[in-house]
């Protein structure tokens, strides 16, 4: 899927590079394990690693902040994803403050090329969670009542972070998509654009807005996941 991501209006802040240089955005992986079709945004190799051209990176980071602002201020969907132990938390952090949705535990196969079925889950787990608060089931028996929270502890486990999702969202943002190989196939699939922190060992082809940088540093997956989740929260406040 093609689209001009230029044509989104100006929203976001200019960046100092420095910034990005001390959270080691810079670093790629080994020069031997790159992914010929990262060689745009590669500046140099040193010592056998490539090192990201951050001009571009904060350039590709601009135009993933404009889409995600105008997606919020139009009131649509955003899904965080993001599983690698270093990114979860912030994934529902992040996500959870801009009002956005995440997947943060593992990717649910047929997330989004088998909503009917993962309607039915989410549902379930709604339902449950709403029957506990509201003393529906405290007719039910002690072992039955425990089974219900234990069915829901299982499915909020995968869930919670898109509890409030009606349908098929309208973006992935995601850390990572080689390791979230899965959820990128499922939205190119569907035609549902991705916006992904993508390192040098990548192939960028499925990938609608790549933001060339380190994707396994705390701090690299930080800033972005900060950026593009006020950035998200800044549309929504526009719209009200």
């Amino acid at each position: 899927m093609f689209m001009d991501f230029s044509e989104y209006p100006d929203k976001a802040p200019e960046y100092d590079l420095r910034n990005f240089l001390e959270a080691g955005m810079h670093f790629g992986h080994s020069s031997a394990k790159w992914h010929p079709k990262m060689k745009d945004f590669i500046y140099m190799e040193k010592d056998g690693v490539h090192i990201f051209d951050l001009a571009k990176t904060e350039a590709q980071l601009k135009l993933a902040y404009n889409f995600l602002f105008d997606l919020g201020s139009k009131g649509k969907k955003v899904i965080f994803v993001g599983t690698k132990r270093q990114a979860r938390d912030l994934v529902r952090g992040k996500a959870s403050e801009a009002g956005a949705l995440y997947m943060a535990q593992r990717w649910m196969g047929g997330m989004l090329t088998n909503w009917n079925q993962i309607n039915k889950s989410i549902k379930r787990m709604n339902t449950i969670a709403s029957g506990l608060e509201s003393g529906k089931f405290d007719g039910y028996t002690k072992f039955e009542r425990v089974q219900l929270e234990k069915e829901h502890n299982r499915l909020s486990r995968f869930f919670e972070g898109v509890k409030d999702l009606k349908g098929k969202p309208d973006c992935l943002v995601v850390i990572d998509p080689k390791r979230e190989k899965n959820a990128v196939a499922e939205a190119t699939k569907v035609g549902i654009p991705v916006i992904a922190l993508i390192d040098s060992n990548t192939n960028p082809a499925n990938i609608d807005l790549p933001i060339p940088g380190n994707d396994d540093a705390l701090s690299s997956i930080e800033i972005v996941l900060t950026e593009l989740s006020k950035a998200y929260a800044e549309g929504r406040k526009s719209k009200k």
